[in-house]
Parts: C-alpha cells; sequence; structure tokens
C-alpha cells in the first residue's frame, strides 16, 4: 500500500510540473503575440500622425485655448503667455506581475494647455469678484461652463477678505489663499497680503518638440511670467487638467477620442 501511495504522488507531482511548465509555455507564446508588444516607435508615430489624431489634437486644443480666451475677454485678467505641452506615448509590453494599464493601448495622447494672466494687486478682490461673477454665468446655464469658480460660501468671502472687510476664509492662523480649484482647473495667484510672498514661478523650459509624437509651445516665445509680473503688478496663472484626446487599444479600437 505504501509504495502504491508512493507511486501516485510521483505521477501527481509529475502532472503538476508538466502542467506548471505548460502555463510558463503558454505565458511566453502570449508574450510574443502581437497584442502582448510594445508600441514600436515608428507605430507610435504612425498613429499619432493619422487623420482621426489629428482632427483630435486639433478639437482639443481649440477647445482649451477657448478656455483661456474666455478669462481674458470676460475678466479683467489680461492674458499674457500660453504654453501647450502635447505628448503621445506607446504602450508596454504585457505586464504580468506590475499591472498599470500601460500594456492595454497602442498609444495614447495627451495634452495640457497653462495660461498666464497679469492683474493690478490692488484690485485683486475686484478681479477675483470679476471672475466669480463670469462662474454665476456660466453655472446658470447662459453659456458653457467654460469658468467654473461661482460665488459659493468661501469664494464670498476671499473677495470681502482681499477687499478688507473680512478675515481669512481658511482660518485665522491660516496662509494667504493662493488659489481656487475645480476638478478641470486650477486657478492660482501671487500673494499680496502676507510677508511671506508666493509667488507664479515660471514655466518648465520647453524641451524639443518632435511632432506629431511631441509638442512643445510658449506663446509669445519670448515672453517670460516675470515680463508679466513687472508690466502689471502681478501674475495669475490658469492651470487646466490633462486632456486625454486620443487611444487605441492593443486591438485597434479607438477607445478614446475628442471631438
Amino acid at each position: 500500500m505504501t509504495a502504491k501511495r508512493t507511486l501516485i504522488t510521483a505521477r501527481a507531482v509529475r502532472d503538476g510540473a508538466r502542467g506548471a511548465l505548460g502555463l510558463l509555455l503558454l505565458l511566453a507564446l502570449s508574450a510574443c503575440s502581437s497584442d502582448s508588444r510594445a508600441t514600436s516607435p515608428k507605430e507610435v508615430r504612425k498613429l499619432a500622425g493619422s487623420s482621426q489624431a489629428q482632427q483630435s489634437r486639433k478639437a482639443a486644443e481649440e477647445h482649451l485655448r477657448k478656455i483661456v480666451r474666455a478669462y481674458d475677454e470676460r475678466t479683467p485678467l489680461s492674458l499674457g503667455l500660453v504654453t501647450v505641452n502635447d505628448l503621445c506615448v506607446g504602450g508596454t509590453a504585457k505586464e504580468l506581475f506590475f499591472q498599470t494599464g500601460d500594456d492595454q493601448y497602442k498609444i495614447r495622447c495627451a495634452m495640457r494647455v497653462t495660461a498666464y494672466y497679469g492683474a493690478a494687486p490692488h484690485r485683486i478682490g475686484d478681479v477675483l469678484d470679476d471672475v466669480f461673477t463670469a462662474g454665476d454665468h456660466d453655472a446658470s446655464g447662459a453659456t458653457a461652463n467654460t469658468i467654473p469658480f461661482d460665488h459659493n460660501d468661501y469664494r464670498k468671502r476671499l473677495v470681502a477678505y482681499y477687499r478688507g472687510h473680512g478675515p481669512n476664509p481658511t482660518g485665522p492662523d491660516a496662509p494667504e489663499p493662493g488659489q481656487v480649484f475645480d476638478p478641470s482647473q486650477t486657478l492660482s495667484w501671487d500673494t499680496v497680503r502676507s510677508s511671506r510672498k508666493r509667488l507664479i514661478e515660471e514655466p518648465e523650459p520647453c524641451a524639443e518638440s518632435d511632432p506629431p509624437v511631441k509638442r512643445c509651445l510658449s506663446e509669445p516665445a519670448s515672453t517670460t511670467v516675470a515680463d508679466l509680473r513687472k508690466r502689471y503688478g502681478m501674475v495669475f496663472r490658469l492651470q487646466m487638467s490633462v486632456a486625454d484626446y486620443y487611444r487605441v487599444a492593443k486591438d485597434g479600437r479607438t477607445t478614446q477620442t475628442w471631438r
């Protein structure tokens, strides 16, 4: 009986080893399939330059620039500098262990647009009030929701604070407020009331552009944040969330485009 059990155990171990070896072989073969390989630089460039990618890229940039112009046209902020960072990246090879999702697509393209405006520091209360009034207008549905900051309770108290009519809305011992936030946008500014100034920083220098895979623009190229501060007195920065405007899955389906 003991010998028989030993034989059965040995067979089970052998069959288990064969099964594990087969699984490893299957995984190896799977990793070699076209859907499991990293996207080649040549294919990334081809997809990034496709008509669908170009149309989506153009639509995304036009939408973001429309928001930039809305602040310039509908508020006291004076537009002085716009940066555009646009990048397409290829998907990775099949991720067997540390899965991030980067192996699920052939290409993914995203764009970030940031705008810098000048304003008079002694009018910051009025400037913010006018920004929030424009946001009230958009929130009412009268126009597209391009400015998401309306007169909520905190922002009313923020305006009062900058006009000298109320305390710091974030608390008596809190630092001077320097931004308002929405999931789609962040509007930041130079602090003007505290002794420890927090100033808007210069944008990162542009890396070398390589269209259609990579673009970096600074318009006008010769303008700096320091130039705007010198001209107007203070600087506001509008940062918009990254726009994922084009994505192609490994099976070839276009899973995300900007229209």
